[in-house]
């Protein structure tokens, strides 16, 4: 129920994803790009032909208090007009993001061209990650890991913040597609002191399991998430082999009738 593919920063192509899932013994995945619904239809369309359900989603950014805060939206309208604005402004300030970051590169010594960032990037939806990717072959640094850490990490010399959302802003952009807003790995950041204010902005679950939450933290998600009528969610967070969170496709799933828990929250077109 959370799945990249290389329509943003993940390194497998859709097909590849779903032929992974297939193979796992999966019921059914979501694909959820970062702030992009460009992989969703190749992937409907294998899972069509392989017989695997693919349920259309979206990793939403958000910030809140300096911290970044991801919420996931599952069963949205692919052609909902608002959520496609958003998501085109979100794509112009990617650009503009990287241009910027790239002259602050530049003004520190280190020549990165932007169509070799673009081409890194690809079909994906352009991030920090390629302009790390670039910095690499420059031979500035030994590794993506360093290049964040050195150079355009938060904090560092030639970062630049990205335009987001409020976690309530994106929460509402999903129920506007249609859509059933997830916060994403709660684990990972302060998250839940909000969780009233999100529950009242409409979220309708929490993403319990995840590779970076311990048995302990996942056990106490359940519960809280219990409590406040919430769908327990969680996903593998997949991004492919070799990449830096080194989870494995399929390494936390849910239940299939998580996804008819989702389902029923979805709001249909007339609700819209």
């Amino acid at each position: 129920m959370h799945i990249h593919t290389t329509y943003s920063d993940g390194l497998d192509p859709p097909e590849k994803i779903v032929s992974l899932a297939k193979s796992a013994g999966l019921g059914a995945i979501a694909i959820t790009d970062h702030d992009t619904l460009d992989g969703i239809i190749p992937a409907v369309k294998a899972g069509k032909e392989q017989n695997l359900e693919v349920i259309p989603g979206i990793e939403v950014s958000s910030e809140y208090g300096g911290e970044e805060i991801h919420i996931l939206g599952y069963l949205i309208r692919l052609n909902h007009e608002e959520l496609l604005d958003k998501l085109s402004l979100f794509r112009e300030n990617r650009i503009d993001r990287i241009k910027k970051m790239i002259q602050k590169l530049r003004n520190l010594g280190f020549e990165v061209a932007l169509n070799r960032v673009l081409q890194i990037s690809g079909s994906g939806s352009l991030g920090r990650p390629h302009l790390a990717a670039a910095l690499l072959e420059t031979g500035a640094v030994k590794s993506t890991a360093e290049a964040f850490n050195l150079y355009i990490g938060a904090g560092r010399p030639a970062y630049v913040p990205r335009y987001k959302l409020t976690p309530a802003e994106a929460i509402q952009l999903i129920h506007s597609a249609g859509g059933v807003p997830v916060l994403a790995h709660p684990g990972l950041n302060r998250s839940l002191q909000l969780l009233g204010e999100l529950k009242a902005a409409g979220l309708a679950g929490l993403e319990a399991y995840h590779p970076a939450h311990t048995r302990e933290q996942a056990a106490c998600l359940v519960r809280l998430a219990e409590a406040n009528d919430l769908i327990v969610t969680g996903g593998s967070d997949y991004h492919g082999p070799g990449h830096p969170a080194g989870c494995r496709l399929g390494s936390d799933t849910v239940p299939c009738s998580v996804v008819a828990d989702l389902k029923k929250k979805a709001r249909s077109p007339k609700e819209i």
